[in-house]
């Protein structure tokens, strides 16, 4: 009896050791590969559909800028913290320096990467 006990510890020591192998080798592999325009495409507009059907509440669909800063938000919560958040974007407003930062945010967000400098670091 005590011998089919040890084996059974084994085994599942050594399955929970496989899966967690597998398990970091994933989030790792993931988390250097960037994000890719397409990948960018795909969420903003999945964003656009969470938004439009009322998922980021009234409040996100209140007007074309509030929209557009709930699709910011929803794409990335923290690029658009750090980018947007105490000075949200404003009706006609159109901020490139604001936006290239916060795809580069984004750019080092997947890669794993620290995020700190990207605020400012398109000033021109």
């Amino acid at each position: 009896m005590g011998f089919s006990v040890r084996k059974y510890l084994q085994n599942a020591f050594l399955v929970v050791f496989i899966l967690s192998f597998l398990f970091s080798t994933a989030v790792l592999s993931k988390s250097r590969r960037p994000i890719s325009e397409m990948e960018v495409k795909k969420k903003k507009s999945e964003c656009y559909v969470d938004v439009e059907n009322g998922l980021w509440g009234q409040q996100c669909r209140s007007s074309a800028i509030a929209i557009e800063n709930c699709v910011l938000r929803c794409v990335s919560p923290t690029c658009y913290e750090l980018i947007y958040e105490s000075d949200p974007l404003e009706e006609g407003e159109k901020d490139l320096t604001r936006s290239q930062e916060y795809k580069y945010c984004m750019h080092k967000l997947s890669l794993g990467e620290s995020l700190e400098g990207i605020k400012g670091s398109f000033s021109y």
